[in-house]
């Protein structure tokens, strides 16, 4: 066969064609052309060069690709249209409308309700552009050489000041690592800390539970009103506890003062290390706001947040306040050269908290959220009055409790009608002891505001239909 390109310079379009090299030039083009609309590489709706660009390109008469065109305009493998020019024919059963049926079924529900996801239409685009044209601007030429491990220190100077003003974290812009989110800071400790086991809550991200299970099985800590019982680590090997002190996912407990002791006095005693996922720390309504555990040792535990909730989860952006005696190990696991965040979303961040941007943005969603949540627990008291519901004073999701045995018959009734929600059974712990609790992970930040009233009439349609819950 004779690969052929078609050129930008003549038909403005890149096109490759296989021609065979003997025989007909007509049908040699037909069969090539056919080949590439059912293989999928030519999409319904396509534009074709022109018979000049084609025949030009290809080293062949003009007639001879007008007389093709027209023969595949005549099976249905093409259409033309006045003034449009010759496209690719819709063809049912074609790959690619067999692969937008499958897209299809994994666009969203039409009520979106599953935790860990901000409403994406809040992104804020204005202020993450200008932030953007500011930073590239102003960024010296070295920041687009190789990148630094530990990250850009205009992001790691901005987040210092950024945690110590409102996490009342203890370090530093040289202790501050730049990660892609807390699942690439999981991977990285699952490399620095070679010996197993860790500790984990009994209800968490099985996702990131994962991460750990890599190099052996985890420690299930059970999960009470207070937060995680942390008084059990003593009885345990664990080398590492994994916590989400401030807002506990997905029951939403803050960890009780005295449980932050124990742990940081069983890191101390064991020469353990504690890690601080800072999950939702930024959206809390109806308590006093709750510093970072970190605070309490900056020698013993390990701080993470990211911008996955405040931003985009999109961003792919996180940081680590790492204790001085693991900076080493977790640059080298890290890496030479910075891989996994761009420069410029790094000097992007940078500037939007430097200059006030990010406060403003987190203030904004806050108020937002909070008036959400009054939504939602409103309708749920009045619609369903037997409702019982967790985790209200923070974060960005309620958990509803249910009678024993309906959390399943609750989530097929809702996918019936296009409520996508979270069992909480699915961020249990196999491990974990104590009784099984019924319930739904309602995050009231993913749907949009448009749309948001409607979702909390089709829930609480949901659980009215299914049974009165407690």
């Amino acid at each position: 066969m004779v690969e052929n390109l078609v050129n930008r310079h003549s038909s403005a379009v890149d096109l490759h064609l296989n021609l065979a090299p003997n025989g007909s030039r007509k049908a040699a083009l037909s069969e090539a052309l056919r080949e590439a609309v059912t293989s999928g590489r030519l999409e319904s709706g396509f534009k074709l060069p022109s018979y000049r660009a084609l025949a030009e390109d290809l080293a062949i008469a003009r007639n001879t690709v007008a007389e093709t065109y027209a023969e595949l305009v005549s099976e249905g493998w093409l259409e033309a249209r006045q003034g449009s020019g010759t496209r690719v024919a819709h063809r049912p059963g074609s790959p690619q409308e067999e692969a937008r049926a499958v897209v299809r079924a994994e666009i969203r529900p039409q009520f979106e309700f599953r935790s860990g996801r901000p409403d994406p239409t809040t992104f804020p685009r204005s202020r993450w552009l200008a932030s953007a044209r500011r930073a590239v601007t102003a960024a010296p030429t070295h920041a687009f050489g190789p990148g630094d491990p530990r990250g850009r220190i205009e992001l790691r100077r901005a987040l210092s000041d950024y945690l110590s003003r409102t996490r009342g974290l203890v370090t530093d812009p040289r202790r501050i690592v730049v990660c892609a989110g807390f699942s690439h800071a999981a991977e990285i400790l699952a490399d620095v800390v070679a010996a197993p086991p860790f500790a984990v809550e009994s209800y968490g991200l099985p996702f990131h539970r994962a991460i750990y299970e890599k190099t052996g099985p985890t420690i299930a800590l059970p999960v009470d009103r207070d937060g995680c019982i942390t008084d059990e680590l003593a009885t345990t090997d664990a080398q590492v506890v994994i916590l989400t002190p401030s807002h506990q996912f997905p029951t939403s407990s803050s960890l009780h003062p005295r449980r932050r002791t124990a742990a940081v006095d069983w890191a101390r005693t064991t020469g353990g290390l504690v890690v601080e996922d800072d999950y939702d720390g930024e959206f809390r309504f109806d308590r006093t706001p709750v510093g970072a555990m970190q605070s309490l040792d900056p020698d013993r535990v390990m701080y993470v947040g990211s911008v996955s909730k405040s931003l985009s989860p999109a961003l792919r952006l996180g940081w680590m306040a790492v204790p001085e005696r693991l900076l080493d190990p977790i640059l080298e696991a890290k890496g030479v050269r910075e891989s996994t965040v761009g420069v410029v979303d790094q000097l992007t961040l940078a500037d939007l908290i430097a200059t006030g941007g990010y406060d403003r943005h987190v203030r904004a969603m806050r108020t937002r959220y909070r008036r959400r949540r009054a939504h939602l627990i409103h309708a749920l008291g009045e619609r369903v009055p037997h409702v019982a519901t967790m985790g209200i004073a923070a974060g960005l999701q309620v958990v509803v409790t249910l009678p024993p045995g309906t959390e399943s018959a609750v989530l097929r009734a809702a996918g019936d009608v296009g409520v996508a929600v979270d069992g909480l059974s699915r961020f249990r712990h196999p491990d974990a002891a104590g009784k099984k609790v019924d319930g739904i992970l309602v995050g009231y930040s993913a749907p949009t505001e448009h749309t948001f009233p409607a979702a909390v009439d089709a829930l609480v349609n949901v659980l009215a239909s299914v049974g009165r819950v407690r």
